[in-house]
């Protein structure tokens, strides 16, 4: 996420923008490969909401082809929306004020740089 708010900021007056998204959890075939007692775990957890693969990659698919986003970089997105900001609480929806930061976002920016420049 902080990459998207540094990327936008950079590149936006080039016409270059980026967001961030979650697209939830995905019930896949890669579940197989889990451990048999985590497998089943997973798929007793009455409170686990699982999606498809078509229903996972959604989010996705919106946020790269929207017009509606032409030219809107540096947000976060769930569910095929724009996420609203997290508050706390047991349920983790939302996005934090932290992953916003421009100014953390310049910090990780330029700590990227100098370990690729090494």
């Amino acid at each position: 996420m902080l990459f998207a708010v540094e990327a936008t900021r950079r590149w936006a007056h080039d016409g270059i923008t980026a967001n961030a998204l979650h697209p939830g959890g995905i019930w896949t075939n890669l579940t197989r490969r889990l451990p048999e007692n985590v497998y089943n775990s997973l798929r007793a957890d009455p409170t686990a909401e699982y999606k498809s693969p078509q229903q996972g990659a959604a989010t996705s698919v919106f946020v790269a082809t929207s017009p509606l986003l032409r030219g809107i970089g540096g947000r976060y997105f769930e569910d095929s929306n724009q996420a609203v900001r997290y508050v706390g609480g047991p349920e983790r929806v939302g996005v934090a004020d932290y992953a916003l930061n421009p100014e953390s976002a310049q910090r990780l920016w330029t700590l990227s740089l100098a370990a690729v420049d090494g």
